[in-house]
């Protein structure tokens, strides 16, 4: 059966049909959907773990009991699970076992445009690397295949593109292999100094014989053009460019295989071809194999090294006419994103900015606080960092700082990262307060459960993590919740905990607004009359908010009716319609 597919959805079209018995992943951008589909398959158990390390270590515990597990993160949670990595590398698997790991370049959303394919080098673990949904389902099929004849992990690395574009994908019948009975072997799976010295000439080995694979595999395959004056080693989404803008007009060597490279297939290629470039976007990671090889080859000389590629980049770069493409629409004003309407973050930010607060930030849709008008963050690092960050600060600040810093970070990153800075300060003693935003929902990643909520992956009851008993198990004697929709509330607390002589911890509690079961409020009106055009309300940068004629406006379509912009109306102009 022919179907229409996003990457992400054929992928976990893959699973299904591998036979996978488990998923356990981290919801990331733009990796989450493959967990999100795998999920409507009974016949696959799926999760939303903590932290991608704790994804990564259930995976690989699955492998070892003997039925076929996957994980999935995005490339910056591949740091957070870089410990676990490194040493399944060298205990190998005993039912296969894939990652999946999505790079994000252009930075859509995301910190930095980091190649994973760094870390399956360092790693010594092979990559397939597809460059459409039918490539996503049968290469993640394959990686399973290769997982079990190798005794390795598997990445299959995705990037934007692949995962959120759609093309046809065949799709086929579930083959689920028998569980592999799991036998005790200490030099193999206790990886204490004694056995993992002699795990590594093995993966030594693993890797040898991967690339011979590599020569041979289909994964990497020869396109022959009619003009051999060019030709062109490609992977992922360049090679979907190259052929729109070449066709089949010079000889192409497409990678499906990343890690390892093959050696003698790239020479014999360069043999057949006058000119020999490599199209890679981010890092020069085959260039650099090719050039080891002592080949002549262009790259990174003619395509950058940030940002994704394009077909009219690549036509330029290789003297080809550019295919005509629409032109813009010129002077749109900018349009930045902003938290939505109702977000109970909006004023809770407020509150900072007024108090002048040093802000140390965190990952999650609240990062958006950084924005004008509110502009309230000061850093934004990584996930968990606020905390530790704001520990870091004070300590060398003193009460100064310990007076006017605090650090922001939500619940689902709390959960994944942020506890372990709060024990610190718990432990070594800063008067610092972080303020934990519970919008009850991982929201930037499109609403996913986290252990705070109540729910599982499929939004059935779970067990549920106490934000106030945890901090206070960890040490943190003043704990208080707030809703952030009461300003003088928040604003109070804040004061209060700045000028205690103890660590605190301030839970901002409100409900994301768009959730299905958040009742949206009696939306506002501005009475023109009332109105003295002073624009405190604007200071919020709510979407619903405008400015016409010397007055404010509200979209009544729009409103959610939180009332924070009532409240700081000097002349108590808004009104319930």
């Amino acid at each position: 059966m022919k179907e229409l597919m996003l990457g992400n959805k054929a992928l976990a079209r893959g699973l299904y049909e591998a036979g996978v018995a488990l998923a356990s992943s981290y919801p990331g951008t733009p990796s989450t959907e493959t967990t999100e589909e795998a999920a409507k398959y009974p016949e696959i158990y799926c999760e939303w773990a903590p932290n991608e390390k704790v994804a990564m270590e259930t995976a690989w515990g699955a492998s070892v009991a003997g039925k076929r597990s996957y994980c999935a993160m995005k490339h910056v949670g591949l740091n957070v699970a870089a410990d676990p990595l490194f040493t399944i590398s060298y205990t190998g698997v005993n039912a296969g076992m894939v990652i999946c790991v999505a790079d994000d370049p252009g930075m859509h959303s995301s910190q930095n445009e980091q190649d994973s394919r760094h870390y399956a080098i360092a790693a010594k673990i092979p990559m397939l690397e597809p460059s459409d949904s039918a490539e996503a389902l049968s290469f993640t099929k394959r990686a399973y295949d290769l997982s079990e004849e190798y005794d390795t992990p598997v990445f299959i690395k995705m990037c934007t593109r692949v995962s959120h574009s759609q093309s046809i994908v065949e799709t086929g019948e579930r083959s689920e292999p028998e569980r592999k009975p799991y036998v005790k072997n200490f030099e193999k799976y206790v990886m204490v100094p004694a056995a993992a010295k002699k795990r590594h000439p093995i993966v030594e080995e693993r890797t040898r014989r991967l690339t011979e694979y590599a020569e041979t595999t289909d994964l990497n395959r020869v396109e022959e053009g009619g003009d051999n004056s060019l030709g062109i080693i490609c992977d992922s989404t360049s090679y979907e460019y190259v052929k729109e803008v070449f066709g089949n007009r010079v000889w192409v060597l497409k990678i499906g295989l990343v890690n390892p490279l093959p050696v003698q297939k790239i020479r014999d290629f360069a043999a057949h071809v006058k000119r020999l470039v490599v199209v890679e976007e981010l890092d020069p990671v085959i260039e650099n194999h090719v050039r080891s090889l002592g080949l002549a080859v262009e790259g990174k000389s003619l395509f950058p090294a940030v940002g994704e590629f394009s077909q009219e980049m690549i036509a330029e770069a290789l003297g080809e006419k550019p295919a005509e493409s629409c032109t813009p629409i010129e002077n749109l004003p900018g349009r930045p994103p902003a938290m939505c309407s109702g977000c109970p973050h909006r004023g809770l930010f407020y509150v900072l900015k007024q108090n002048k607060c040093t802000v140390i930030g965190d990952i999650g849709c609240y990062t958006l606080g950084s924005t004008p008008p509110l502009s309230a963050i000061d850093t934004t690092l990584c996930m968990g960092a606020s905390v530790s960050g704001l520990h870091g600060f004070n300590k060398v600040g003193g009460s100064e700082s310990e007076q006017h810093t605090v650090a922001v970070i939500g619940d689902s990153t709390f959960m994944h990262s942020g506890m372990t800075g709060l024990a610190n300060i718990a432990y070594n003693q800063t008067n610092s307060t972080v303020v934990i935003l519970d919008n009850s929902i991982t929201g930037m990643t499109g609403h996913q459960q986290n252990p705070t909520t109540g729910k599982n992956l499929y939004g059935d009851p779970a067990g549920r993590i106490d934000l106030e008993a945890l901090a206070r198990a960890m040490g943190i004697n003043r704990v208080r919740v707030v809703d952030p929709y009461n300003l003088a509330e928040t604003d109070a607390a804040v004061k209060e905990e700045l000028a205690a002589a103890e660590p605190s911890v301030i839970i901002s509690r409100r409900p994301c607004a768009l959730l299905k079961e958040v009742k949206k409020g009696v939306p506002l009106v501005v009475d023109p009359d009332k109105c003295i055009g002073c624009k405190s309300c604007m200071c919020l940068g709510c979407p619903s908010i405008s400015f016409r004629n010397n007055k404010a406006v509200v979209d009544d379509t729009q409103c959610f009716g939180c009332n924070v912009c009532a409240e700081l109306c000097p002349k108590d102009a808004f009104r319930a319609i």
